[in-house]
């Protein structure tokens, strides 16, 4: 080394962390769709699960006078063409149509409602805890009469924008909590089969080869008529989510069982096997942990399942039950011809639902690739 090169060349190189995780959000962070999902679902969660009353402009069974009003549309612009910072939405007139024999909505410029942003409202518990009365938006609280219904509202007058909210805190939590049961189920059976092998893992394969012998919707069919109708709405809920957690258990039992066939030979398991090491141990210390990663991918990417499960029984009527409120519950509404018609924004729970999935499986397909870092890019 020269006089003439500069000092900092003398400093010594800082060291880089190559550990394993540090490679797995390095490799994560560069896919950009999987950081989308992430942000999608991440929103969802907070705005639906979290706080739904805040965001929310109405409480769930809030009523007005419109039954299947058409949505309103948020302008800045008057018909003066006049510029407004403040949102504003115009008032609906309701018509009958005698051919028709139904009522309709004519936007009236005339009315014209201001939207407010954190307005005291309808009050609520925050986490069923907190009493507070601050929605994010909502019409003026000083007039009576107005009102904002963006996605129009159902066949009882209720806001459909508020119920797609507070339908999302269900659809989202039983397939959060759904998934959660079934890796529990999933992870303990298969890891128990694949290292005790025998005849533990003979009766543990042919349960799940017998559940998944039975076709879905009558097989869920079957367990959901198991429920008393006379039971409250939370015990419907959380014994759906048992049986959506006992009917899909079997697919991951089989991954992992095939994991810890393979990872029971490795050196470090035969090692800790040498030195007394008891089964337990080696279950929850090395070859769970050891599977964890292809556990994490196979549970994102089937969160989704879930949802469309609960969106399709709770539609066809086998799932939860009004007053409880999720997104396949509000899909009851159009399930014939005449709603979807004359009244096709209740379809908005649609879009909601396929975001979702598209962003679970946008998730699940970047933790693939970046829980394998060592892997060909």
């Amino acid at each position: 080394m020269t006089a003439n090169e500069p000092n900092e060349a003398k400093q010594p190189k800082k060291q880089i962390s190559q550990s394993y995780w540090n490679l797995v959000w390095w490799r994560f962070k560069k896919n950009k769709l999987a950081i989308a999902g992430a942000i999608i679902v991440l929103s969802f969660y907070f705005v639906c699960a979290l706080f739904a009353e805040f965001f929310a402009p109405y409480l769930l069974e809030h009523k007005s006078d419109y039954l299947e009003a058409r949505p309103q549309w948020i302008h800045f612009v008057d018909p003066e063409g006049h510029f407004h910072l403040r949102p504003f939405v115009y008032g609906l007139e309701k018509k009958i149509d005698p051919m028709l024999r139904k009522r309709t909505y004519i936007v009236d410029t005339s009315k014209r409602y201001s939207i407010y942003f954190f307005v005291h409202g309808e009050p609520y518990k925050l986490f069923g805890l907190i009493p507070m009365d601050i929605h994010l938006f909502g019409p003026d609280p000083k007039d009576p009469e107005a009102y904002v219904f963006l996605f129009g509202t159902d066949r009882l007058g209720r806001d459909m924008f508020s119920r797609i909210i507070y339908g999302g805190r269900l659809s989202l939590l039983i397939g959060l909590l759904g998934q959660i049961m079934t890796i529990f189920l999933g992870t303990v059976l298969g890891a128990i089969s694949g290292y005790y092998g025998g005849a533990v893992d003979m009766f543990v394969q042919r349960v799940t080869e017998f559940l998944a012998a039975f076709p879905d919707i009558p097989l869920f069919m079957a367990l959901a008529a198991i429920i008393p109708p006379q039971w409250s709405p939370i015990w419907v809920y959380f014994m759906l989510t048992l049986i959506l957690a006992i009917v899909r258990w079997g697919g991951l039992a089989r991954q992992v069982r095939g994991m810890v066939l393979s990872l029971r030979e490795r050196e470090y398991v035969l090692a800790a096997l040498s030195f007394g090491a008891s089964d337990r141990r080696v279950l929850f210390r090395h070859l769970i942990p050891g599977a964890m990663s292809h556990i994490i991918v196979i549970a994102t990417l089937a969160i989704p399942s879930m949802i469309l499960a609960e969106t399709a029984l709770s539609w066809l009527g086998l799932g939860l039950r009004p007053p409880l409120t999720s997104w396949g519950v509000l899909l009851q509404e159009v399930s014939n011809v005449r709603a979807i018609r004359f009244a096709p924004w209740l379809l908005t729970p649609v879009p909601f639902v396929i975001t979702t999935v598209l962003a679970y499986n946008m998730l699940g397909d970047g933790l693939r690739d970046a829980l394998d870092p060592y892997g060909s890019r």
